[in-house]
């Protein structure tokens, strides 16, 4: 019974290792005669750890043939870490052929912070263009205003390299797109007369140019190009013509101010004059008692009292005739 447990032991054995040997086997032998340095305990070991090896193997041996120096370990630690590593080996290898800067670790790190290292490295390789302002956003130019008022609408063309070692933490492209935005609304604004910016416009290149608007981005600045630019709308004329309507509405406003307080004023000198018509009511209201106070007193007799009637007899016919006979005021004054 010993013998045929030990024997099935063997056996058991014996066919594990065949299975390994034939899953593994090839492998090795590609990873030896390229002398990727991989050996059939880092393939089981890779095995064990639901580890991709076939996908390493492959990848180690094609970093190996390009002359870049990795070891599995940070091959693996990268699959592990859930990074694209064909893809960031794949950049890794460009930018050696290139003679760029870009270690294993370097490009590991770009890769976990989501970025697209293989794209980064064929921009630095072969620089992009970019639309100021974008398109995709919804503007198709950019508004900006000369010291005469004159709007000019503008388009650039901005040539970029990506700068790998600015990679992460590096600003992106809608930062260059607004900096290039601004340096041109500024650069337009500064200049006189529109004429000068239509007649040389790689004014606005250059000026742009001499800010360092690629400061702690991920891009270096290589060129940047005017390609459209036309003559918008009179704003400065637009502003005045606005503000002169304005001005308009406020000096009606102050006119219909002073209007109502006049149609006030006018009003409380009619009241003050009615007020003062029933002061002289009430006075000539009091004539007729003084006169019978006087003749209680003695003060008037009775021819005084038909005299005094007699004249304003006399006088209420002369303002008749002269009523009738249009020499009122002349008849009135001779009368008084």
């Amino acid at each position: 019974m010993i013998i045929i447990v030990v024997a099935l032991v063997a056996a058991l054995i014996f066919v594990v290792f065949l299975f390994l040997f034939f899953s593994f086997i090839r492998l090795w032998i590609q990873a030896l005669l390229t002398k990727a340095d991989i050996s059939i305990g880092s393939l089981v070991g890779m095995k064990l750890r639901n580890v991709d090896y076939a996908m390493i193997v492959r990848q180690k041996i094609a970093l190996v043939q390009a002359g870049v120096r990795v070891t599995t370990g940070e091959l693996e630690s990268h699959f592990l870490a859930r990074g694209n590593v064909p893809k960031t080996a794949t950049a890794v290898i460009a930018a050696h052929k290139a003679v760029l800067d870009l270690p294993w670790r370097t490009a590991a790190a770009i890769d976990l912070a989501g970025r697209d290292v293989l794209e980064a490295v064929r921009t630095s390789v072969n620089p992009k263009v970019i639309d100021c302002p974008d398109p995709a956003k919804g503007k198709q130019f950019l508004d900006a205003v000369c010291r005469n008022g004159i709007q000019l609408l503008a388009k650039a063309r901005v040539t970029v390299r990506t700068k790998l070692e600015r990679l992460v933490g590096g600003a992106t492209e809608e930062t260059i797109i607004a900096r290039v935005g601004e340096g041109i609304v500024k650069a337009i604004g500064s200049a006189h007369d529109h004429k000068e910016v239509l007649a040389n416009p790689g004014m606005i290149s250059q000026t742009v140019l001499h800010n360092a608007l690629d400061a702690q981005t991920a891009f270096e600045i290589v060129s940047i190009d005017i390609a459209h630019i036309e003559v918008g709308e009179n704003i400065g004329a637009k502003l005045q013509a606005d503000q002169a309507a304005a001005d308009l509405r406020v000096a009606q406003a102050e006119a219909e101010k002073r209007r109502a307080a006049a149609v006030a004023r006018e009003q409380e000198m009619r009241a003050l004059v009615e007020e003062n018509r029933a002061k002289v009511v009430e006075a000539e209201a009091q004539v007729p008692q003084a006169i019978a106070d006087a003749f209680q007193k003695g003060n008037l007799g009775v021819m005084d009292f038909y005299n005094m009637k007699n004249v304003q007899s006399d006088t209420l016919m002369r303002n008749n005739i002269a009523t009738m006979t249009g020499g009122a005021e002349g008849q009135s004054g001779s009368g008084r």
